[in-house]
């Protein structure tokens, strides 16, 4: 166990623990992930299976036990401009445009990316790219890093061979503010240091010309009673990110 006396955030806490770890696997897990049987087991064995995958994830369940999105594609321009104009949306099982959305995490495949609450990673990738990059606190860094190491020439995988559930925001309920805007920075830093200030630009206008686009769809469904509730709080979501695309400053650097 290493305690530390303030809060290093994640990258910094699991890089102090994979410098010391001593296994060929290093598992991260949150702390409001939680393993089912033989999650641990299937993911040890996917990557001995698979000389050429550095990291793999198991597939993830809410606390209902109901499917969670766990796999995504990295943020990108052009991704960025095809999510706000919906068309990953129409197009979601498309190879290239296609955003894992309606996949149902039923089969083995290489991903882009597997969220951080949980991940089995092979020590010899970790040591060819290094640990996650600290500038980022929260959010961002497994893409940042699963990024970095598929460039190296290592896979990053999905399984449903292991399970786990995982309470999906359970560590930052008491702070979601804090947390949303933490998300967003992360977001910025990740643009900037992978697409220069130019793509991070065209990614916030994407950003806000997609938060227009809901606005006013929205808008016309609060127009019909049974769907005005909803609508209205959906309105309210989409102009908070369009005022923080459009308000809030950049970062100077990564």
């Amino acid at each position: 166990v290493l305690a530390s006396e303030r809060n290093l955030g994640f990258a910094a806490a699991n890089n102090r623990a994979m410098a010391l770890a001593r296994g060929r696997f290093f598992l991260l897990l949150n702390t409001d992930a939680f393993l089912h049987p033989g999650c641990l087991a299937a993911l040890a064995a996917h990557l001995e299976q698979h000389p050429q995958t550095g990291v793999v994830g198991p597939q993830l369940r809410y606390e209902d036990d109901s499917l969670q999105r766990s796999c995504w594609r990295f943020p990108s321009p052009w991704r960025t401009w095809a999510e706000a104009l919906w068309v990953s949306g129409v197009l979601a099982d498309h190879p290239w445009v296609g955003d894992y959305r309606r996949w149902r995490h039923d089969m083995v495949m290489a991903v882009d990316f597997v969220i951080g609450a949980c991940l089995l990673v092979r020590r010899a990738a970790y040591e060819q790219v290094g640990g996650f990059d600290e500038r980022f606190f929260m959010y961002q860094e497994e893409a940042d890093w699963e990024l970095r190491i598929t460039r190296a020439g290592w896979r990053v995988d999905f399984t449903p061979a292991g399970t786990a559930t995982h309470l999906a925001g359970g560590s930052g309920k008491k702070e979601a503010q804090r947390v949303s805007d933490q998300f967003y920075q992360s977001l910025d830093k990740f643009r900037l240091k992978h697409y220069g200030l130019v793509g991070l630009l065209s990614m916030r206008a994407a950003q806000a010309a997609g938060a227009v686009l809901r606005v006013a769809v929205w808008g016309a469904a609060a127009l019909l009673p049974a769907r005005r509730k909803v609508a209205l709080v959906k309105m309210r979501f989409q102009a908070q990110i369009l005022r923080r695309q459009i308000f809030v400053g950049l970062p100077t650097r990564p």
